[in-house]
Protein backbone atom coordinates (compact mmCIF):
# COMPACT_ATOMS: atom_id res chain seq x y z
CA UNK A 1 0.00 0.00 0.00
CA UNK A 2 1.29 3.46 -0.37
CA UNK A 3 3.18 6.11 2.13
CA UNK A 4 0.43 8.12 1.05
CA UNK A 5 -2.41 6.12 2.46
CA UNK A 6 -3.19 6.14 6.44
CA UNK A 7 -4.20 2.78 7.45
CA UNK A 8 -5.15 3.88 10.92
CA UNK A 9 -6.73 7.07 11.33
CA UNK A 10 -8.75 8.12 14.72
CA UNK A 11 -9.04 11.63 15.31
CA UNK A 12 -11.47 10.91 17.81
CA UNK A 13 -8.76 9.34 20.18
CA UNK A 14 -7.07 11.63 21.74
CA UNK A 15 -3.98 10.19 22.49
CA UNK A 16 -3.77 9.68 18.79
CA UNK A 17 -4.70 12.83 17.33
CA UNK A 18 -1.81 14.34 19.82
CA UNK A 19 0.77 12.31 18.98
CA UNK A 20 0.25 11.88 14.99
CA UNK A 21 -3.30 12.88 13.89
CA UNK A 22 -2.80 17.04 14.62
CA UNK A 23 0.10 17.36 12.15
CA UNK A 24 -1.38 15.43 9.09
CA UNK A 25 -4.67 16.79 9.20
CA UNK A 26 -3.16 20.45 9.51
CA UNK A 27 -0.67 19.63 6.46
CA UNK A 28 -3.64 18.13 4.21
CA UNK A 29 -5.53 21.26 5.34
CA UNK A 30 -3.02 23.65 4.31
CA UNK A 31 -2.05 22.01 0.87
CA UNK A 32 -5.80 21.92 0.32
CA UNK A 33 -6.81 25.74 1.18
CA UNK A 34 -4.96 27.08 -2.01
CA UNK A 35 -5.98 24.63 -4.20
CA UNK A 36 -9.49 25.72 -3.29
CA UNK A 37 -8.72 28.96 -3.47
CA UNK A 38 -7.27 28.73 -7.50
CA UNK A 39 -10.59 26.55 -7.68
CA UNK A 40 -12.93 29.81 -6.93
CA UNK A 41 -10.45 32.48 -9.17
CA UNK A 42 -11.54 30.15 -11.87
CA UNK A 43 -14.71 29.68 -11.57
CA UNK A 44 -15.39 33.09 -11.05
CA UNK A 45 -12.97 34.18 -13.68
CA UNK A 46 -15.92 35.72 -16.48
CA UNK A 47 -17.40 37.72 -14.00
CA UNK A 48 -14.53 39.90 -14.77
CA UNK A 49 -13.16 38.68 -18.06
CA UNK A 50 -17.07 39.76 -19.24
CA UNK A 51 -16.71 43.46 -18.36
CA UNK A 52 -13.77 43.82 -20.48
CA UNK A 53 -14.58 42.35 -23.58
CA UNK A 54 -15.57 45.29 -25.63
CA UNK A 55 -12.12 46.67 -25.20
CA UNK A 56 -10.18 43.37 -26.59
CA UNK A 57 -12.44 43.76 -29.59
CA UNK A 58 -15.11 41.03 -29.09
CA UNK A 59 -18.63 42.34 -30.23
CA UNK A 60 -21.15 41.07 -27.87
CA UNK A 61 -24.52 41.33 -26.64
CA UNK A 62 -25.65 42.09 -23.04
CA UNK A 63 -27.56 39.13 -22.93
CA UNK A 64 -24.66 36.86 -24.49
CA UNK A 65 -22.40 38.57 -21.84
CA UNK A 66 -25.16 37.25 -19.18
CA UNK A 67 -25.07 34.07 -20.31
CA UNK A 68 -20.91 33.97 -20.12
CA UNK A 69 -21.09 35.33 -16.33
CA UNK A 70 -24.32 32.66 -15.06
CA UNK A 71 -23.19 29.43 -17.37
CA UNK A 72 -20.07 28.34 -14.85
CA UNK A 73 -22.02 28.63 -11.95
CA UNK A 74 -24.81 26.24 -13.63
CA UNK A 75 -22.11 23.99 -14.60
CA UNK A 76 -20.14 24.06 -11.36
CA UNK A 77 -22.95 23.31 -9.50
CA UNK A 78 -24.18 20.65 -11.60
CA UNK A 79 -20.48 18.90 -11.23
CA UNK A 80 -20.72 19.68 -7.46
CA UNK A 81 -23.08 16.85 -7.02
CA UNK A 82 -20.70 14.46 -8.95
CA UNK A 83 -18.20 15.40 -7.41
CA UNK A 84 -19.40 14.96 -4.03
CA UNK A 85 -18.88 11.43 -3.92
CA UNK A 86 -15.28 11.12 -5.82
CA UNK A 87 -12.83 11.44 -2.50
CA UNK A 88 -13.94 8.18 -0.89
CA UNK A 89 -13.66 6.09 -4.20
CA UNK A 90 -10.61 8.02 -5.55
CA UNK A 91 -9.00 8.63 -2.45
CA UNK A 92 -8.71 12.87 -1.24
CA UNK A 93 -4.81 13.26 -2.39
CA UNK A 94 -5.77 11.98 -5.68
CA UNK A 95 -8.75 13.50 -6.41
CA UNK A 96 -7.56 17.14 -5.18
CA UNK A 97 -4.62 16.64 -7.27
CA UNK A 98 -6.40 15.54 -10.23
CA UNK A 99 -8.96 18.13 -9.91
CA UNK A 100 -6.91 20.93 -9.53
CA UNK A 101 -4.61 19.62 -12.64
CA UNK A 102 -7.80 19.67 -14.15
CA UNK A 103 -8.47 23.78 -14.07
CA UNK A 104 -5.12 24.17 -16.44
CA UNK A 105 -8.37 23.34 -19.53
CA UNK A 106 -10.22 26.77 -19.11
CA UNK A 107 -7.07 28.68 -17.82
CA UNK A 108 -5.10 27.59 -21.08
CA UNK A 109 -8.66 27.70 -22.87
CA UNK A 110 -9.52 31.31 -21.99
CA UNK A 111 -5.79 32.34 -22.48
CA UNK A 112 -5.51 31.54 -26.10
CA UNK A 113 -9.42 32.01 -26.94
CA UNK A 114 -8.94 35.80 -25.45
CA UNK A 115 -6.26 37.03 -27.76
CA UNK A 116 -8.21 36.50 -30.92
CA UNK A 117 -11.74 38.70 -30.74
CA UNK A 118 -12.81 36.49 -33.53
CA UNK A 119 -13.31 33.67 -31.31
CA UNK A 120 -16.66 32.48 -31.93
CA UNK A 121 -19.57 32.81 -29.55
CA UNK A 122 -20.20 29.48 -29.02
CA UNK A 123 -16.42 28.62 -28.41
CA UNK A 124 -16.74 31.27 -25.44
CA UNK A 125 -19.58 29.64 -24.27
CA UNK A 126 -17.77 26.11 -24.12
CA UNK A 127 -14.73 28.22 -21.96
CA UNK A 128 -17.80 29.23 -19.67
CA UNK A 129 -19.02 26.09 -18.80
CA UNK A 130 -15.50 24.56 -18.52
CA UNK A 131 -14.62 27.51 -15.72
CA UNK A 132 -17.35 25.22 -13.58
CA UNK A 133 -14.41 22.57 -13.22
CA UNK A 134 -13.05 25.58 -10.48
CA UNK A 135 -16.66 25.34 -9.04
CA UNK A 136 -16.75 21.49 -8.52
CA UNK A 137 -13.88 21.23 -6.44
CA UNK A 138 -15.82 22.72 -3.71
CA UNK A 139 -17.78 19.38 -2.64
CA UNK A 140 -14.59 17.03 -3.06
CA UNK A 141 -12.41 19.40 -0.97
CA UNK A 142 -14.52 20.02 1.62
CA UNK A 143 -15.78 16.42 1.93
CA UNK A 144 -12.11 15.23 2.20
CA UNK A 145 -10.77 17.90 4.82
CA UNK A 146 -13.96 16.98 7.07
CA UNK A 147 -12.49 13.41 7.05
CA UNK A 148 -8.92 14.72 8.81
CA UNK A 149 -10.33 16.36 11.42
CA UNK A 150 -12.43 15.30 14.95
CA UNK A 151 -15.86 16.30 15.31
CA UNK A 152 -14.89 19.37 17.94
CA UNK A 153 -12.84 20.66 15.30
CA UNK A 154 -14.15 19.89 12.33
CA UNK A 155 -16.18 23.83 12.68
CA UNK A 156 -13.16 25.72 11.91
CA UNK A 157 -11.02 23.42 9.56
CA UNK A 158 -13.73 23.81 7.24
CA UNK A 159 -14.55 27.11 7.75
CA UNK A 160 -10.59 27.64 7.01
CA UNK A 161 -10.86 25.28 4.01
CA UNK A 162 -13.65 27.04 2.41
CA UNK A 163 -13.29 30.80 4.03
CA UNK A 164 -9.76 30.84 2.90
CA UNK A 165 -11.04 29.24 -0.51
CA UNK A 166 -13.79 31.56 -1.06
CA UNK A 167 -11.16 34.04 -0.96
CA UNK A 168 -10.58 32.88 -4.61
CA UNK A 169 -13.20 35.16 -5.45
CA UNK A 170 -11.72 38.24 -4.63
CA UNK A 171 -8.47 37.35 -5.50
CA UNK A 172 -10.03 37.15 -9.19
CA UNK A 173 -11.66 40.17 -9.09
CA UNK A 174 -8.62 42.01 -7.92
CA UNK A 175 -6.05 40.25 -10.00
CA UNK A 176 -7.43 40.20 -12.86
CA UNK A 177 -8.07 44.18 -13.45
CA UNK A 178 -4.04 44.39 -13.04
CA UNK A 179 -2.57 41.51 -15.26
CA UNK A 180 -4.56 42.75 -18.09
CA UNK A 181 -2.60 45.62 -17.96
CA UNK A 182 0.47 44.46 -18.74
CA UNK A 183 2.73 42.65 -21.08
CA UNK A 184 3.12 40.21 -17.93
CA UNK A 185 4.16 37.16 -19.88
CA UNK A 186 5.99 39.30 -23.22
CA UNK A 187 6.18 37.24 -26.48
CA UNK A 188 4.90 34.26 -24.93
CA UNK A 189 1.48 35.69 -23.72
CA UNK A 190 0.65 37.13 -27.20
CA UNK A 191 0.16 40.31 -29.00
CA UNK A 192 -2.53 43.25 -26.79
CA UNK A 193 -5.31 44.29 -28.14
CA UNK A 194 -6.32 48.26 -28.80
CA UNK A 195 -8.76 50.41 -27.52
CA UNK A 196 -9.09 54.00 -27.38
CA UNK A 197 -10.30 55.50 -24.13
CA UNK A 198 -10.91 59.49 -23.88
CA UNK A 199 -9.39 60.20 -27.02
CA UNK A 200 -6.34 58.15 -25.97
CA UNK A 201 -5.26 54.53 -27.25
CA UNK A 202 -4.64 52.03 -24.83
CA UNK A 203 -3.80 48.30 -25.02
CA UNK A 204 -5.18 45.68 -22.99
CA UNK A 205 -3.76 41.84 -22.56
CA UNK A 206 -6.93 40.21 -21.66
CA UNK A 207 -5.33 36.43 -22.51
CA UNK A 208 -3.39 36.99 -19.25
CA UNK A 209 -6.60 36.52 -17.21
CA UNK A 210 -6.44 32.79 -18.19
CA UNK A 211 -2.54 32.60 -18.35
CA UNK A 212 -1.00 33.76 -14.85
CA UNK A 213 -2.93 31.27 -13.38
CA UNK A 214 -1.24 28.44 -14.92
CA UNK A 215 2.35 27.96 -13.03
CA UNK A 216 -0.25 28.07 -9.65
CA UNK A 217 -2.50 25.24 -10.92
CA UNK A 218 0.79 23.68 -11.80
CA UNK A 219 2.53 24.24 -8.40
CA UNK A 220 -1.03 23.52 -6.07
CA UNK A 221 -1.34 19.99 -8.23
CA UNK A 222 2.20 18.46 -7.55
CA UNK A 223 1.72 19.80 -3.43
CA UNK A 224 -1.73 17.81 -3.44
CA UNK A 225 0.27 14.98 -5.34
CA UNK A 226 3.08 14.53 -3.03
CA UNK A 227 1.69 15.99 0.16
CA UNK A 228 -1.74 14.94 0.93
CA UNK A 229 -2.48 11.39 2.15
CA UNK A 230 -5.43 9.17 1.59
CA UNK A 231 -7.32 7.62 4.62
CA UNK A 232 -7.97 3.64 3.78
CA UNK A 233 -10.69 4.01 6.36
CA UNK A 234 -12.63 6.92 4.18
CA UNK A 235 -13.34 4.01 0.75
CA UNK A 236 -16.78 3.78 0.07
CA UNK A 237 -18.49 3.23 -3.33
CA UNK A 238 -21.51 5.26 -4.90
CA UNK A 239 -23.79 3.26 -3.32
CA UNK A 240 -22.43 3.31 0.34
CA UNK A 241 -22.79 7.31 0.71
CA UNK A 242 -26.29 7.36 -1.48
CA UNK A 243 -27.94 6.30 1.60
CA UNK A 244 -27.96 10.36 2.25
CA UNK A 245 -30.50 10.13 -0.64
CA UNK A 246 -32.79 8.89 1.80
CA UNK A 247 -32.15 11.25 5.37
CA UNK A 248 -34.20 13.99 5.73
CA UNK A 249 -31.47 15.69 7.09
CA UNK A 250 -29.54 15.59 3.61
CA UNK A 251 -32.13 17.87 2.46
CA UNK A 252 -33.20 20.29 5.26
CA UNK A 253 -29.45 21.14 5.30
CA UNK A 254 -29.23 21.39 1.54
CA UNK A 255 -32.38 24.05 1.88
CA UNK A 256 -30.18 25.81 4.90
CA UNK A 257 -26.74 25.97 2.76
CA UNK A 258 -28.93 27.25 -0.17
CA UNK A 259 -29.67 30.51 2.08
CA UNK A 260 -25.95 30.52 2.90
CA UNK A 261 -23.88 29.80 0.36
CA UNK A 262 -26.17 30.41 -2.44
CA UNK A 263 -26.68 34.06 -1.54
CA UNK A 264 -22.62 34.34 -0.92
CA UNK A 265 -22.17 33.09 -4.82
CA UNK A 266 -25.09 34.48 -6.23
CA UNK A 267 -24.24 37.77 -4.95
CA UNK A 268 -20.64 37.46 -5.86
CA UNK A 269 -22.24 36.87 -9.16
CA UNK A 270 -24.57 39.73 -9.79
CA UNK A 271 -23.64 42.37 -7.56
CA UNK A 272 -21.51 44.39 -10.14
CA UNK A 273 -24.31 43.96 -12.53
CA UNK A 274 -26.97 45.10 -9.96
CA UNK A 275 -24.46 48.40 -8.85
CA UNK A 276 -24.61 49.23 -12.80
CA UNK A 277 -28.07 48.80 -13.50
CA UNK A 278 -29.32 50.93 -10.23
CA UNK A 279 -26.33 53.38 -9.51
CA UNK A 280 -25.17 53.64 -13.74
CA UNK A 281 -22.69 56.26 -12.77
CA UNK A 282 -20.48 54.17 -10.37
CA UNK A 283 -17.77 51.95 -11.66
CA UNK A 284 -19.06 48.52 -10.04
CA UNK A 285 -15.19 46.63 -10.42
CA UNK A 286 -13.62 49.40 -7.96
CA UNK A 287 -15.91 47.47 -5.56
CA UNK A 288 -16.90 44.62 -6.49
CA UNK A 289 -14.22 42.37 -4.99
CA UNK A 290 -14.95 43.61 -1.59
CA UNK A 291 -18.47 42.19 -0.59
CA UNK A 292 -16.50 38.34 -1.49
CA UNK A 293 -13.76 39.56 0.52
CA UNK A 294 -15.50 40.02 3.44
CA UNK A 295 -18.07 36.94 3.04
CA UNK A 296 -14.92 34.52 2.53
CA UNK A 297 -13.33 36.06 5.92
CA UNK A 298 -16.22 35.55 7.61
CA UNK A 299 -16.48 31.48 7.19
CA UNK A 300 -13.63 30.72 9.29
CA UNK A 301 -15.48 33.02 12.21
CA UNK A 302 -18.38 31.35 11.84
CA UNK A 303 -17.28 27.71 11.95
CA UNK A 304 -15.27 28.71 15.16
CA UNK A 305 -18.33 30.47 17.04
CA UNK A 306 -20.10 27.46 15.86
CA UNK A 307 -17.95 25.16 17.80
CA UNK A 308 -18.36 27.15 21.18
CA UNK A 309 -22.08 28.13 21.16
CA UNK A 310 -23.60 25.63 18.46
CA UNK A 311 -23.84 25.67 14.71
CA UNK A 312 -28.06 26.12 14.95
CA UNK A 313 -27.78 28.89 17.33
CA UNK A 314 -25.17 30.38 15.26
CA UNK A 315 -27.02 29.72 12.06
CA UNK A 316 -30.70 30.83 13.51
CA UNK A 317 -29.43 34.22 14.34
CA UNK A 318 -27.38 34.43 10.95
CA UNK A 319 -30.73 34.41 8.92
CA UNK A 320 -32.08 36.87 11.03
CA UNK A 321 -29.79 39.26 10.24
CA UNK A 322 -29.77 38.26 6.79
CA UNK A 323 -33.42 39.32 6.83
CA UNK A 324 -32.20 42.87 8.13
CA UNK A 325 -29.93 43.24 5.76
CA UNK A 326 -31.80 42.64 2.53
CA UNK A 327 -34.49 45.29 4.17
CA UNK A 328 -31.65 47.80 4.33
CA UNK A 329 -30.67 47.43 0.58
CA UNK A 330 -34.06 48.18 -0.35
CA UNK A 331 -33.94 51.15 1.92
CA UNK A 332 -30.72 52.76 0.26
CA UNK A 333 -32.06 51.59 -3.46
CA UNK A 334 -33.15 54.23 -6.06
CA UNK A 335 -36.90 54.25 -6.77
CA UNK A 336 -38.08 54.95 -9.75
CA UNK A 337 -34.51 55.90 -10.68
CA UNK A 338 -34.63 58.77 -8.53
CA UNK A 339 -32.68 58.90 -5.13
CA UNK A 340 -30.99 56.20 -3.84
CA UNK A 341 -27.91 55.73 -1.74
CA UNK A 342 -24.93 54.17 -2.99
CA UNK A 343 -22.63 53.82 -0.05
CA UNK A 344 -25.56 52.78 2.12
CA UNK A 345 -26.71 50.12 -0.23
CA UNK A 346 -22.83 49.26 -0.77
CA UNK A 347 -22.75 48.69 3.15
CA UNK A 348 -25.94 46.97 3.41
CA UNK A 349 -24.33 44.33 1.03
CA UNK A 350 -21.02 44.40 2.96
CA UNK A 351 -23.35 43.21 5.68
CA UNK A 352 -25.24 40.73 4.02
CA UNK A 353 -21.73 39.06 2.62
CA UNK A 354 -20.44 39.17 6.27
CA UNK A 355 -23.42 37.25 7.10
CA UNK A 356 -23.64 34.43 4.58
CA UNK A 357 -19.89 33.80 5.41
CA UNK A 358 -20.36 33.39 9.38
CA UNK A 359 -23.96 31.21 7.78
CA UNK A 360 -21.63 29.14 5.34
CA UNK A 361 -19.17 27.94 8.80
CA UNK A 362 -22.30 27.79 11.08
CA UNK A 363 -24.54 25.41 8.73
CA UNK A 364 -21.20 23.36 7.91
CA UNK A 365 -20.45 22.59 11.42
CA UNK A 366 -24.01 21.72 11.89
CA UNK A 367 -23.96 18.82 9.53
CA UNK A 368 -20.97 16.34 11.11
CA UNK A 369 -22.44 16.74 14.26
CA UNK A 370 -25.92 16.14 12.97
CA UNK A 371 -25.38 13.19 11.42
CA UNK A 372 -22.78 11.42 14.62
CA UNK A 373 -25.08 11.79 16.57
CA UNK A 374 -27.90 10.20 13.95
CA UNK A 375 -25.67 7.38 14.17
CA UNK A 376 -24.91 7.06 17.46
CA UNK A 377 -28.35 7.00 18.47
CA UNK A 378 -28.79 3.93 16.09
CA UNK A 379 -26.18 2.18 17.64
CA UNK A 380 -26.96 2.95 21.56
CA UNK A 381 -26.69 -0.47 23.28
CA UNK A 382 -25.77 -3.01 20.23
CA UNK A 383 -21.99 -2.72 21.95
CA UNK A 384 -18.19 -1.20 21.58
CA UNK A 385 -17.96 -2.77 17.42
CA UNK A 386 -21.78 -1.63 16.48
CA UNK A 387 -20.59 2.15 18.76
CA UNK A 388 -17.13 2.27 16.34
CA UNK A 389 -19.02 1.35 13.07
CA UNK A 390 -21.49 4.61 13.50
CA UNK A 391 -18.88 6.75 14.05
CA UNK A 392 -16.75 5.40 10.74
CA UNK A 393 -20.55 5.48 9.02
CA UNK A 394 -21.23 8.94 10.25
CA UNK A 395 -17.78 10.36 8.69
CA UNK A 396 -18.98 8.91 5.60
CA UNK A 397 -22.02 10.59 5.53
CA UNK A 398 -21.41 13.61 6.56
CA UNK A 399 -18.65 14.14 4.04
CA UNK A 400 -20.98 13.35 1.08
CA UNK A 401 -23.70 15.41 2.90
CA UNK A 402 -21.00 18.26 3.03
CA UNK A 403 -20.16 17.73 -0.66
CA UNK A 404 -23.84 17.39 -1.76
CA UNK A 405 -25.28 20.28 0.04
CA UNK A 406 -22.31 22.78 -1.64
CA UNK A 407 -23.52 21.23 -4.95
CA UNK A 408 -26.96 22.81 -4.59
CA UNK A 409 -25.85 25.57 -2.49
CA UNK A 410 -24.15 26.68 -5.97
CA UNK A 411 -27.18 27.14 -8.03
CA UNK A 412 -27.53 30.13 -5.93
CA UNK A 413 -24.49 31.73 -8.34
CA UNK A 414 -27.38 31.42 -11.50
CA UNK A 415 -30.51 32.20 -10.25
CA UNK A 416 -29.64 35.26 -7.60
CA UNK A 417 -28.44 37.05 -10.97
CA UNK A 418 -31.16 35.80 -12.92
CA UNK A 419 -33.81 37.02 -10.52
CA UNK A 420 -32.44 40.19 -10.87
CA UNK A 421 -32.64 40.56 -13.84
CA UNK A 422 -36.36 38.76 -13.98
CA UNK A 423 -37.75 41.44 -11.62
CA UNK A 424 -36.27 44.58 -13.31
CA UNK A 425 -37.73 42.70 -16.59
CA UNK A 426 -41.36 42.26 -14.99
CA UNK A 427 -41.28 45.42 -12.46
CA UNK A 428 -38.51 48.07 -13.55
CA UNK A 429 -36.81 47.11 -10.29
CA UNK A 430 -35.12 44.59 -8.10
CA UNK A 431 -37.81 44.89 -5.13
CA UNK A 432 -39.50 41.80 -6.38
CA UNK A 433 -36.74 39.34 -5.63
CA UNK A 434 -35.38 41.20 -2.69
CA UNK A 435 -38.71 40.64 -0.97
CA UNK A 436 -38.28 36.93 -2.36
CA UNK A 437 -34.97 36.44 -0.62
CA UNK A 438 -36.26 37.64 2.61
CA UNK A 439 -39.51 34.71 2.03
CA UNK A 440 -36.54 32.64 1.70
CA UNK A 441 -34.57 33.78 4.81
CA UNK A 442 -37.42 33.20 6.81
CA UNK A 443 -38.15 29.67 5.93
CA UNK A 444 -34.88 28.99 6.65
CA UNK A 445 -35.56 30.44 10.37
CA UNK A 446 -38.16 27.96 10.82
CA UNK A 447 -36.38 25.22 9.89
CA UNK A 448 -33.37 26.02 11.46
CA UNK A 449 -35.51 26.70 15.12
CA UNK A 450 -37.74 23.57 14.83
CA UNK A 451 -35.55 20.99 14.02
CA UNK A 452 -32.35 22.24 15.63
CA UNK A 453 -32.30 24.88 17.82
CA UNK A 454 -35.34 25.22 20.10
CA UNK A 455 -35.45 23.65 22.98
CA UNK A 456 -37.18 20.25 22.51
CA UNK A 457 -35.85 19.89 18.72
CA UNK A 458 -35.03 16.93 17.45
CA UNK A 459 -31.41 17.37 16.07
CA UNK A 460 -30.01 19.99 18.68
CA UNK A 461 -26.27 20.90 17.09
Amino acid sequence: MSSHVLKRWEPENTSFWEQTGARIANRNLWISIPALMLAFSVWMLWSVVVVNLDKAGFQLSKNQMFWLTALPALSGATLRIFYSFLVPIFGGRKWTAISTASLLIPALGMGFALRDPSTSFPTLLILALLCGLGGGNFSSSMSNISFFFPKAKKGLATGLNAGIGNLGVSLVQFVVPVVISMGLLGAMGGEPQQYVKDGVEKSIWLQNAGFVWVPFIIAASLAAWFGMNDIADAKASFADQAVIFKRKHNWLMCWLYVGTFGSFIGFSAGLAMLTKSQFPGINPTAYAFLGPLVGALARPLGGWVSDKLGGARVTLWTFAGMIAAVFGVLHYLPQGGQGGDFYGFLAMFILLFALTGIGNGSTFRMIPVIFLTERQREARGRGEKAEKQAVVDASKEAAAVLGFSGAIGAYGGFFIPKSFGTSIDLTGGVDGALFCFIAFYLSCMAITWWYYARKQAPMPC
